[in-house]
């Protein structure tokens, strides 16, 4: 059976769709594009598109939850050496909205890289398109994980997507 990544034609190439399509795919599904993975931080950014909007035309809240949720867990898998991480507890405030047609900017970063607890922030701004530059931050939150989980043997070929697109 092919997966996600096959279907979008991206066997052999590294673009930010296919990477997303390879790593996670809820956000590839609404539009998110990864930029940078690494143990000390991942980023990526979205196009506000009506997949992901209210009703109002704004970005749903849900939806930055999610990208909260999706970047602190696999920049806490990327610090713990690849081992299963679980998000354990999520809180998100929304200072901004943004409009459909606007650009997000997404930035995780640990707060604390304990062991067995990893707590990440995880800041979204609206983005300038054409510079790719912060213009105002939109939501903030912490995600708190618990880490070194095993992994069972039927997913120990979980790492490979990580393993080809982070900065170890």
């Amino acid at each position: 059976m092919e997966n996600q990544a096959q279907k979008q034609g991206c066997s052999s190439t590294t673009s930010a769709t296919c990477k997303t399509a390879e790593l996670d795919a809820p956000l590839h599904t609404i539009g998110f594009e990864f930029d940078d993975l690494s143990p000390s931080s991942v980023s990526g950014h979205l196009f506000v598109t009506p997949k992901c909007c209210q009703p109002f035309k704004v970005l749903h809240g849900g939806v930055s939850a999610l990208i909260s949720e999706a970047l602190a867990s696999i920049g806490a898998y990327l610090a713990c050496g690849m081992k299963r991480v679980a998000g354990i507890h999520l809180s998100i405030d929304h200072m901004k909205s943004v409009q459909l047609g606007d650009l997000v900017l997404a930035q995780a970063t640990p707060l604390s890289s304990g062991r067995t607890i990893q707590v990440w922030e995880v800041r979204l701004w609206k983005g300038d398109a054409s510079s790719m530059k912060n213009e105002y931050l939109i939501s903030s939150a912490r995600v708190t994980l618990v880490c070194n989980l095993p992994v069972p043997n039927h997913l120990k070929d979980a790492s490979q997507p990580f393993r080809k697109y982070a900065k170890l």
